[in-house]
């Protein structure tokens, strides 16, 4: 129990000396710190030259933990510059796809102001409202009917090619049968052989080529045009060309786009299409008529 109380006696007194050192130590390096001398300045230029480089290890957790944060921080600009970039590019693409459907759109009505068509036939162009392709039945329907003065039986085409005749008009709107309906039947002229047949609708995009004169003498990649026999169409509008399926059948690959159809031309066709005057491969006297055709009343005379 003494030398338990004579080492408190001396603890309480060493410990006061020692925070008095502490202190005086303190406030000497404060006041040679603070003390503005030449020879006071080269004294702190020593000292700090011979302790700062051997605290390296002392100072690289410091340093790391500052690395680690300037980098934190480096991340979470990448992250919203990343953030904003992919933002912009969702609205980029959305104006891209807005400037290809543009594009197409207007491809599409250029195409329907450079096909060249008979000098005869005017038309106008409508907007396609409705697809009503079905298993069983192959029509659209347009913005344009009986006040724009559209008839029944009139023939429609895209920028390129033949798509259908009008069938049912209303008075703002009528519906087109297209030619892959299987109602849908057109006399159409193969070249350059000069072949005859009928183009069949068939319910697909590829319509087949019937009725042929002579079939040999068509090959695929012939052209194929309407005929205008029977009046149903006029004569050279472009169908499409020929082609043989798997099966050895002639089917027509259409020229007209049916995937994209937004815009139709309606031909206006006014009048019938017949010959007026003879050809020249025609005898005169064969014409009925003419002053050289016999009547009966005029038989020859004996004399």
């Amino acid at each position: 129990m003494a030398t338990d109380r004579n080492s408190d006696d001396f603890s309480g007194p060493l410990k006061r000396l020692l925070l008095v050192i502490l202190v005086l130590c303190l406030a000497s390096v404060f006041l040679v710190w603070r003390i503005d001398s030449p020879r006071v300045e080269r004294f702190r230029a020593r000292v700090v030259d011979a302790v700062v480089p051997n605290m390296d290890w002392a100072m690289a957790p410091v340093t790391g933990a500052v690395r680690i944060i300037r980098d934190f921080q480096s991340y979470q600009r990448i992250y919203d510059q990343n953030r904003e970039l992919r933002r912009e590019l969702r609205q980029m693409t959305a104006w891209k796809e807005a400037a290809l459907q543009l594009e197409q759109e207007n491809a599409r009505l250029r195409d329907l102001n450079n096909v060249q068509l008979d000098p005869r036939l005017t038309y106008i162009t409508g907007v396609v409202l409705a697809d009503s392709g079905s298993p069983f039945r192959q029509s659209a329907l347009i913005n344009v009917g009986s006040r724009d003065g559209i008839v029944d039986g009139w023939a429609t085409m895209d920028g390129i090619g033949l798509v259908g005749r009008v069938s049912g008009v209303g008075a703002n709107t009528s519906r087109v049968i297209l030619l892959t309906d299987t109602t849908s039947r057109i006399p159409a002229i193969i070249q350059p052989s000069g072949q005859h047949g009928l183009v069949a609708g068939d319910n697909t995009l590829a319509p087949t080529l019937d009725f042929l004169e002579d079939p040999d003498a068509v090959q695929p990649g012939d052209q194929v045009v309407t005929s205008g026999d029977g009046e149903v169409f006029p004569p050279g509008l472009l169908i499409g060309r020929v082609a043989q399926d798997p099966g050895g059948r002639l089917r027509i690959l259409l020229a007209a786009d049916y995937e994209r159809l937004e815009f139709l031309r309606v031909l206006r066709d006014h009048g019938a299409r017949r010959v007026t005057t003879p050809s020249a491969l025609i005898e005169p006297e064969a014409l009925p008529g003419s002053d050289t055709d016999p009547s009966p009343s005029q038989e020859p005379s004996d004399g």
